[in-house]
């Protein structure tokens, strides 16, 4: 990851521990999760299909 890497959810930089990054379950873009937005199960959507997800 790049540290100019956005969370999906937030925003947030991905800069920490325990942020991830995978592909969109729909259309296999790529969604971006901080470590705060995963541990407290905050949503997201995907920027290309609008896909969402815990």
């Amino acid at each position: 990851m790049i540290a100019t890497d956005r969370c999906t959810s937030c925003n947030g930089t991905l800069a920490e521990t325990g942020a991830t990054q995978f592909k969109c379950p729909e259309c296999s873009s790529v969604v971006s999760r901080c470590y705060r937005c995963r541990e407290q199960s905050i949503a997201y959507e995907c920027r290309k299909c609008g896909f969402r997800g815990p």
